[in-house]
């Protein structure tokens, strides 16, 4: 879990730097700070928590969202308050527990039906403000290690390519 929110920082940050012009800031208000909120409190209680559960438990909600996505592929979710309020809830607390939650909150940011650039440099910074947020409780709860930070170099190259 920690590699994987070092990596997502240094392809944030990437995306951040391409994209920058393509920026929401209400979007990322809207959606961002709150998001944050409940990527902390996944997170802590991700620490109680057996990590091979917490894999079956983000396995299991993948293939329920995407069965449901590919069943009904005409549904349209609206960017109203209650999808807003439980996509944000619900993407923040599953980035802080399993260490992912773009899937929700990319489904939350289409519903806006924004152009390429705009949703890729305002979800770049929402993420980065949760990965950020998680890597710090990550490495409160002891998913970091020292001697994995040579990675952080590597994970950096590996972003822009990605980018």
């Amino acid at each position: 879990m920690g590699i994987t929110a070092l990596f997502n920082i240094s392809s944030n940050l990437t995306k951040i730097y391409f994209f920058k012009k393509g920026v929401d800031w209400k979007l990322i208000i809207q959606i961002g700070i709150p998001s944050v909120i409940f990527v902390i409190i996944g997170a802590f209680i991700s620490r109680y928590l057996d990590s091979v559960i917490l894999e079956i438990i983000l396995a299991i909600f993948l293939i329920i969202l995407s069965s449901f996505f590919l069943l009904k592929q005409k549904l349209v979710i609206h960017p109203n308050k209650i999808n807003n309020i439980s996509g944000v809830i619900l993407s923040g607390f599953l980035a802080g527990l399993v260490g992912t939650g773009g899937s929700v909150r990319g489904i939350v940011l289409a519903a806006y039906n924004l152009k390429m650039e705009v949703f890729i440099a305002t979800s770049a910074v929402i993420d980065l403000a949760i990965d950020s947020s998680r890597a710090v409780v990550y490495t409160m709860n002891g998913y970091v290690h020292t001697h994995d930070l040579y990675l952080i170099p590597i994970l950096l190259v590996v972003s822009i390519i990605g980018t």
